[in-house]
C-alpha cells in the first residue's frame, strides 16, 4: 500500500496521527538508547572535575594562608631588627 491509498482509506488526520506517533516513538528510543548514556558519562566526568576544582581551591586557600603567615613573620622580624638597631645606636 502506498501513502495515497492509505490516506484515501483512513483519512489524512488518522495517517498524520500515526506518523506523529511513530516520530515520537523514534525520538524516544533514540534519546534513551543513544543520548542518555552519553549524558550519564558526561555527568560523571563533570562531577569528577568539580571535585578536582574544589581540591585545587582548598589547596590555594592553604597556600594563601601560608604566604600570609610568612609575610607576617617577615614583617615582625624586620620590626625586631629595626628595634635592635635603634637600641644599639642609642648605646
Amino acid at each position: 500500500m502506498d501513502l495515497v491509498t492509505l490516506i484515501n482509506k483512513y483519512g489524512f488526520p488518522i495517517i498524520a496521527a500515526a506518523g506523529m506517533g511513530y516520530l515520537i516513538y523514534y525520538v524516544w528510543i533514540w534519546a534513551t538508547k543513544e543520548v542518555k548514556p552519553v549524558l550519564n558519562e558526561a555527568n560523571a566526568v563533570l562531577i569528577a572535575l568539580i571535585d578536582r576544582i574544589r581540591m585545587l581551591d582548598n589547596d590555594l586557600i592553604r597556600l594563601n594562608q601560608k604566604v600570609n603567615i610568612v609575610l607576617m613573620l617577615r614583617e615582625l622580624d624586620n620590626e625586631n631588627r629595626s628595634i635592635s638597631r635603634s637600641n644599639r645606636d642609642k648605646s
